[in-house]
C-alpha cells in the first residue's frame, strides 16, 4: 500500500475494523519510509488527512458531503448531472464516528514522529546568503548542496503572497536551473556571478546557499526542509 486516497473514509466498506486495517496498514508504509528518513509526500498527505478528519468531526454535515455520489438515470437522460446521497443511515454516521475517533490520534502521532525527524534534519542545514543581499529578496536563486559538496543543485525561485492583510500566506515556486560539479576554485560567489551572465533578468539577485551537514534523501527530505527554510528566511528579513 502506497498513498492513502483522499476519501478513504467513505470509499468502499464502511466497517471500523476494514477501515482500521487501511489505516494501520498506510501507516506502516508510512513508517517504512520514514525509518529511511523519507519525509515527503507522506508527511504532506497525513496534515490533509488528520486536517480533513478534524474538519469532519466537527462539522458533522462534512461527513454526508464526504460521501460518493451517483448519477441519476433521469436527469442523466436530460444531460443534467443531478447527484443524490447514497447513505443516509444514522448506523453508518455512528460507524464513521467510530472510525474518526480511532483514525486522528493514529495519525497524529504518525505526524509528530515526521516532525521530529523534520526538526533533525532543519538543524543539520545552514542557510545563508551568497554575496550583498538586494532589498527585493521574493526571486532569485537558491543553491543547495550536501556532503561531500561536490554537486551543487541551483534553483530558480520566486514567493508570492496571498490572502488579506491579517491573514497572508505564502507560497514557494522552485524551477530547477542547473546540478553544478563543483571545482577546487568554483566558489559559490563565482556560481552567482555566472548566473548574472546567463541570465540577465535578474541582475542583481538574491542568492541563498543551504548546506546540509549530512546527506540526506534530496527530494523526499532535504529539498521539501530547504524551501520551507528559504520561506522562513525570506519572511523574518522582510
Amino acid at each position: 500500500m502506497e498513498r492513502l486516497s483522499n476519501d478513504w473514509l467513505t470509499q468502499g466498506l464502511i466497517d471500523f475494523e476494514y477501515k482500521k486495517y487501511v489505516l494501520l496498514a498506510y501507516l506502516q508504509t508510512v513508517k517504512r519510509f520514514f525509518n529511511r528518513v523519507e519525509l515527503y509526500p507522506f508527511m504532506a498527505d497525513m496534515v490533509f488527512h488528520y486536517r480533513n478528519l478534524q474538519a469532519i468531526k466537527e462539522n458533522k454535515d462534512l461527513i454526508r458531503e464526504s460521501f460518493p455520489k451517483e448519477l441519476s438515470l433521469e436527469e442523466c437522460k436530460q444531460l443534467e448531472l443531478n447527484y443524490r446521497q447514497i447513505v443516509e443511515d444514522d448506523v453508518v454516521m455512528k460507524e464513521l464516528e467510530t472510525i474518526i475517533d480511532f483514525a486522528i490520534p493514529q495519525i497524529k502521532d504518525s505526524i509528530q514522529e515526521g516532525t521530529v525527524i523534520y526538526d533533525y534534519v532543519e538543524s543539520q542545514c545552514e542557510i545563508s546568503p551568497i554575496g550583498v543581499t538586494p532589498l527585493y529578496a521574493k526571486e532569485g536563486y537558491l543553491f543547495v548542496a550536501q556532503p561531500p559538496e561536490k554537486e551543487t543543485t541551483i534553483y530558480r525561485y520566486q514567493i508570492s503572497i496571498f490572502g488579506t492583510s491579517n491573514d497572508q500566506h505564502r507560497s514557494l515556486n522552485t524551477q530547477l536551473v542547473e546540478r553544478v560539479e563543483r571545482k577546487p576554485l568554483h566558489t559559490y560567489e563565482r556560481l552567482k556571478l555566472d548566473l548574472i551572465k546567463k541570465f540577465t533578468d535578474l541582475p542583481n539577485p538574491a542568492t541563498y546557499l543551504i548546506l546540509s551537514k549530512m546527506r540526506f534523501p534530496f527530494s523526499e527530505t532535504l529539498m521539501p526542509v530547504a524551501k520551507r527554510m528559504l520561506v522562513k528566511q525570506i519572511s523574518m528579513a522582510a
